[in-house]
């Protein structure tokens, strides 16, 4: 009987396959980084081929380094980067452009012009979606009139369109000798393209994108049994899960029940509530998402605070102003000085996400001094990731019109003691760390494909793994939280429509 059940974790700046035992710990791993492409600001592509490549080279790694079989393995899941775009050639498998990737702003104008009728929510009670140049559908119709004669091939057939899961089960299951084109119901649901209500593509959001459908892929559940795979080294072991990144992460820290939440700390930050199987409408700027759909049951659904920059500002310090040698040394840097001196850093770099959706705002320093110095900037630079997750949180109060009690928290940032003190000190909330957190979205889809196989037995099975690893509760007087929280407010509007 296989012992193990693995996961490719495809995201936006590496690719992981990582296999687990049943108790959800780690076996083997192997990560591999892909090339960042920025044609013009505010643009953002990945080479697919790459990623495809690169998949390929992490699985082969991970099994060899673990001394692993195909047959070892019960099945695997897939996570991917959500929202971005990848169009290919279903008889060569060649992709007709680069992918689209989520951060990518070059759609603006499509946004504008379809906000025209209707305003930026007009779609939003069919898609749980505004309009914005987040989501897959506009870097779809920007590919279909930007590359030479693919609409025609595309009408007919032979151009497909997938964000990465798809485009990694069609090579896994054959490529264009027989590749299965499926995406699952979260992947779908962002692209705006997908009715909440019938999990099925809508023909008005195709027919205002211009989308033609036989480009599309079929959608299914987040859990089954859906092809054998190919790829020599996971010769026939079954592909049973599928789940967007942030899902998969919900379904990792096993948030199975309606008001509990997570945060993902990585190159953004991503802030998931469960709300069963009933699909709240947002009011208050969050977006309405599918959470996960396990086989035949009903599908369940959440609402998510997106946020465009967290982590990425680290980089960004690191690269761009080099203040720190590796990302990992901004905490000490920050914890060098006892405050942020009165800085403020709103990240900004490609618009806001949630709850603003300013696609116009930019990035700003606000309160600088003579006596502000790098390690104030760095307290900033951490402190703007946990601002921009209260601003979610509060929000996604206000349209749940549930309190939360803890928020779990996952992702590479938590690693960080100082950032998440300060999250549970913003919050006034208890910030809970799992043990297994840097490789929560691997285990999410990990145990959708584990479910479909009957290699977990139910969710309780699931909820056994999950154990705390540590917990920040918070130290900040109440006055302190609001002086800082207003400024931080402050700071925020200073960004907006810096853009004409």
């Amino acid at each position: 009987m296989a012992n193990y059940i693995g996961a490719i974790d495809q995201g936006t700046t590496s690719t992981r396959f990582i296999v687990f035992d049943r108790s959800g710990r780690v076996v083997t791993m192997a990560q591999k980084e892909h090339e960042q492409i920025y044609p013009q600001p505010g643009w953002v592509e990945h080479n697919s081929l790459e990623i495809w490549q690169r998949t390929r080279e992490v699985i082969a790694d991970a099994m060899a380094k673990g001394k692993l079989h195909p047959s070892d393995l019960a099945a695997i899941g897939i996570t991917n980067q959500r929202e971005t775009t990848v169009v290919w050639n279903r008889k060569t498998g060649k992709p007709v452009a680069n992918a689209l990737v989520w951060q990518d702003t070059r759609v603006a104008d499509y946004v504008s012009e379809l906000a025209k009728a209707g305003g930026q929510d007009r779609f939003r009670r069919k898609t749980g979606l505004p309009l914005s140049t987040y989501f897959s559908g506009l870097k779809l119709r920007w590919i279909l009139e930007h590359e030479k004669g693919i609409r025609e091939k595309a009408e007919a057939g032979d151009i497909l369109f997938g964000n990465i899961d798809s485009f990694l089960v069609w090579h896994l299951t054959g490529g264009p000798h027989g590749g299965i084109h499926i995406t699952d119901v979260t992947n779908a649901s962002r692209t705006q393209l997908m009715n909440l209500e019938t999990l099925s593509w809508d023909s008005e959001m195709l027919a205002a994108f211009g989308i033609p459908q036989a480009m599309l892929p079929r959608i299914r559940s987040s859990s089954e049994v859906y092809a054998q795979a190919k790829e020599p080294a996971l010769k026939d072991v079954p592909i049973a899960g599928i789940l967007g990144d942030q899902q998969a992460a919900l379904v990792g820290q096993t948030c199975f029940c309606p008001g509990e939440a997570k945060n993902t700390y990585g190159t953004g930050c991503f802030l998931l509530m469960n709300t069963g199987d009933r699909v709240v409408q947002s009011s208050h700027g969050l977006l309405t998402t599918v959470a996960y759909k396990l086989g035949e049951q009903p599908a369940q659904y959440a609402l998510e605070g997106s946020i465009a920059v967290t982590g990425a500002l680290v980089q960004w310090l690191r690269d761009n102003l080099g203040l720190i040698q590796k990302s990992s040394d901004i905490e000490a840097l920050a914890r060098s000085v006892p405050d942020n001196g009165g800085v403020y850093f709103v990240p900004a770099f490609s618009g806001l996400y949630a709850p603003y959706w300013k696609d116009n705002a930019r990035g700003v320093i606000a309160g600088l001094t003579r006596y502000a110095n790098k390690a104030h900037l760095a307290r900033a630079v951490l402190e703007a990731t946990a601002f921009q997750t209260r601003d979610v949180l509060e929000a996604m109060a206000k349209d749940s019109k549930i309190t939360l009690e803890a928020l779990r928290a996952d992702g590479g940032m938590v690693e960080d003691d100082l950032l998440m003190q300060f999250q549970a000190d913003i919050l006034n909330l208890p910030v809970v760390r799992p043990v297994t957190r840097a490789a929560t979205t691997a285990l999410g889809s990990a145990y959708a494909a584990g479910l479909a196989v009957g290699y977990f037995k139910d969710l309780d099975d699931l909820r056994s793994n999950w154990a705390v690893d540590h917990t920040w509760k918070p130290k900040l007087d109440d006055a302190s939280r609001q002086h800082m929280y207003s400024l931080w407010k402050r700071a925020v509007s200073k960004s907006f429509d810096w853009i004409g």
